[in-house]
C-alpha cells in the first residue's frame, strides 16, 4: 500500500474518498449500467459489449508506468465534468434515455481523472476511456432509421449480384423473392447486425496499425462498406443456392452463414485491407501488422506538494459529498411512476363516422408484441361510395424503457413495399389548428397506396422523428409524461386515377375522424 501511495502521490484519505466516490457512483449509475448489460444481453449486435471493458482495462494496464509518471496537478474542470455527467445522469433517469446515462457514466470516469491526475494524466488515459463509447448501444429510433437504410443498399446490391451470375431475382421493398424462396427482411438485415461490433474492432485495428492517419481513418471507415458487402454476398450465396440445389439447401446455408460467420469474414476483409496498405510502405510480417503501441507518459509541470494533496483532497471530498445527495435522488426518481391520465380504450373507437362504416381487423400476435402497443385500433373504413381506407392507431401510456411508436418508414418496407415518396404536408381543417403530418406513397408490383402518418404526442401532432424525441424528453422533465401514440391512415391509388382525388378521400375521413381521437389520445 505505501509502495503504491508513493508512486500515485496519493494519501491514504484520498484513497478512501475515492473509494467512497466509486462505490457511490456505481449506486447511482446502477439502473443506466444495469440496462447496458441487458442491451448487451438481449441484442446480438450489440453483444460485444462486454468485451469493451476488459480491452479498455487491458490498454490502461499496458501503459501503466506511463500512467503512475503522468500525474500531475488536479484541475477543478474535473468537477465541472462530474457535475455534467451527474445532470445527464437525472435526465436520463427522467426521461429513461439510458444513452444518457451510458454517455454520463463515460464522462465522470474522464472528470476523476481530471481530479485525480490533472490534463497530463487525462492526455494518456483517453482513448482507453474513449473506447468505452463503443459499448454504448444507439437509441432506439437511430437504430431502426439506420438498421432500414443499410437493409435497402444490402439487398439491392445482393440482388444486382444475383443478376449478373444469372439467377432469376425479384426484389419488393425488402423482401427478397428467389424462385419459390423468399428471404423476409428479418433474414436479409441479420448480417448488419455486426456493423456495430465492426465498428469496434476499426477502431481497435486503427490504433493497433501503425500507418500515416489518414490510412487509419480508412480502415475505421471502411468497416460500414465492409459489411454492406458481406451481407450482400451472403445473400447472393442463397440464390446461388436455390437456384441449383432448392429451397432446402439454401435455408441450411442461411442457418449456417449468420453470425459470427460473418462477423469472421468482414474482420478478413479488413486485416486484408491493413495488408495492403502496409504493401505500400513498410511491407511488415503479417504477425507484426497490428502491435499495441509503446506510451510515453504525459511530464507534468512541478508543482506545491502541499497544495497539490489539499487540492486534490477538497475535490474528491466535494465530490463525494455530491454523490451522496444525489444517490438518494437517482433511487427515488428511477422507481417513480408517471403520471396517469385519463383516456378511453381505443376497442370503443366509433365503426361509424359520417358516411364511413368501419371493419376492423387485428394484428397478429407476434407483431403485436414486437411492436409492444399498450392499445391499438385497425380498421378499414368505407365510404357510402364504395371508397375505403385503413386506419390505424397505436398508443403507448409509456414510452420509457425502448417501447415507442414504430415509424412506417421502417416497417413498410418490411413488408415488401418501396417507399417511392415521403415528404412533410401541411393538414388545414375547420375548427381544427393546422398540423404537419408526413405524406407517403408506397409501391409494389402493379400497386399503389397512399397514405398520411403522424404522432399524437401529448396535446401536440408531429411528423418529424427526431422533434417527437425531443418532445418526449422535454415532456417527460416537465409534465412526468411519456405516453402517445402513431396515427396512419392509408389507401390504394391507381394510375389511372388523379392523385389529387386520393388526397381528398384521405383528408376527408381524417377531417371527420380526428375530433374523436382527444378522447382516446390524451392531450396536455
Amino acid at each position: 500500500m505505501k509502495g503504491f501511495l508513493e508512486k500515485t502521490g496519493l494519501t491514504i484519505p484520498q484513497v478512501v474518498f475515492l473509494s467512497i466516490v466509486l462505490m457511490l457512483a456505481i449506486v447511482s449509475f446502477w439502473g443506466g449500467l444495469n440496462n447496458l448489460v441487458i442491451r448487451w444481453t438481449q441484442r446480438e449486435e450489440y453483444s460485444h459489449g462486454f468485451f469493451i471493458p476488459l480491452i479498455s482495462l487491458m490498454f490502461l494496464w499496458h501503459r501503466r508506468d506511463a500512467l503512475l509518471k503522468s500525474i500531475g496537478s488536479p484541475s477543478w474542470i474535473g468537477i465541472l465534468l462530474v457535475i455534467c455527467s451527474i445532470l445527464l445522469l437525472i435526465t436520463g433517469e427522467l426521461s429513461a434515455l439510458f444513452i444518457l446515462i451510458h454517455g454520463g457514466f463515460v464522462l465522470l470516469l474522464l472528470g476523476l481523472v481530471l481530479v485525480i491526475g490533472g490534463w497530463t494524466l487525462l492526455k494518456v488515459s483517453l482513448l482507453p476511456l474513449v473506447f468505452l463509447i463503443f459499448a454504448i448501444p444507439m437509441p432506439y429510433f437511430i437504430d431502426a432509421q439506420l438498421t432500414w437504410g443499410l437493409q435497402i443498399i444490402s439487398s439491392k446490391l445482393g440482388t444486382d449480384i444475383l443478376r449478373l451470375l444469372g439467377v432469376s431475382v425479384y426484389l419488393e421493398g425488402n423482401v427478397i423473392s428467389l424462385a419459390n424462396y423468399q428471404l423476409q427482411v428479418v433474414e436479409a438485415c441479420s448480417g448488419l447486425n455486426y456493423l456495430y461490433p465492426l465498428l469496434s474492432l476499426g477502431f481497435l485495428a486503427s490504433y493497433l496499425f501503425s500507418a500515416p492517419l489518414w490510412q487509419r481513418s480508412i480502415i475505421f471507415l471502411s468497416t460500414i462498406p465492409i459489411t454492406v458487402f458481406m451481407n450482400s454476398f451472403r445473400i447472393a450465396v442463397i440464390g446461388v443456392l436455390v437456384d441449383l440445389y432448392g429451397i432446402e439447401m439454401a435455408e441450411g446455408f442461411l442457418h449456417f452463414f449468420e453470425g459470427w460467420v460473418i462477423f469472421m469474414g468482414c474482420g478478413i476483409l479488413l486485416l486484408a485491407e491493413i495488408w495492403l496498405f502496409d504493401r505500400l510502405g513498410s511491407k511488415r510480417r503479417l504477425g507484426d501488422l497490428l502491435v499495441v503501441p509503446v506510451v510515453s507518459p504525459a511530464v507534468p509541470k512541478s508543482f506545491n506538494n502541499k497544495s497539490f494533496i489539499n487540492n486534490r483532497s477538497v475535490l474528491l471530498f466535494i465530490i463525494m459529498g455530491i454523490f451522496m445527495a444525489i444517490s438518494m435522488i437517482v433511487l427515488n426518481i428511477g422507481d417513480r411512476e408517471e403520471k396517469q391520465v385519463d383516456r378511453k380504450q381505443l376497442s370503443s373507437f366509433p365503426l361509424e363516422i359520417g358516411k364511413w362504416r368501419a371493419r376492423e381487423d387485428y394484428l397478429p400476435s407476434i407483431v403485436e408484441n414486437k411492436l409492444k402497443v399498450d392499445d391499438y385500433l385497425l380498421a378499414d373504413y368505407y365510404h357510402s361510395n364504395k371508397e375505403w381506407v385503413n386506419f390505424y392507431v397505436a398508443y403507448y401510456a409509456t414510452q420509457r424503457k425502448g417501447a415507442s411508436p414504430h415509424s412506417p418508414r421502417v416497417c413498410i418496407p418490411g413488408g415488401g413495399w418501396l417507399i417511392s415518396d415521403i415528404r412533410e404536408v401541411i393538414l388545414d381543417f375547420p375548427g381544427v389548428e393546422p398540423f404537419q403530418v408526413n405524406r407517403i406513397v408506397i409501391e409494389r408490383n402493379d400497386q399503389k397506396q397512399i397514405g398520411y402518418y403522424w404522432f399524437e404526442q401529448r396535446g401536440r401532432r408531429i411528423a418529424n422523428e427526431y422533434m417527437m424525441k425531443w418532445h418526449l424528453l422535454v415532456d417527460s422533465l416537465l409534465m412526468n409524461r411519456t405516453d402517445g401514440a402513431l396515427v396512419r391512415v392509408m389507401t390504394t391509388a391507381s394510375n389511372e386515377q388523379d392523385d389529387a382525388i386520393i388526397d381528398e378521400r384521405l383528408k376527408n375521413f381524417i377531417s371527420q375522424s380526428i375530433e374523436h381521437l382527444s378522447n382516446f389520445i390524451p392531450g396536455k
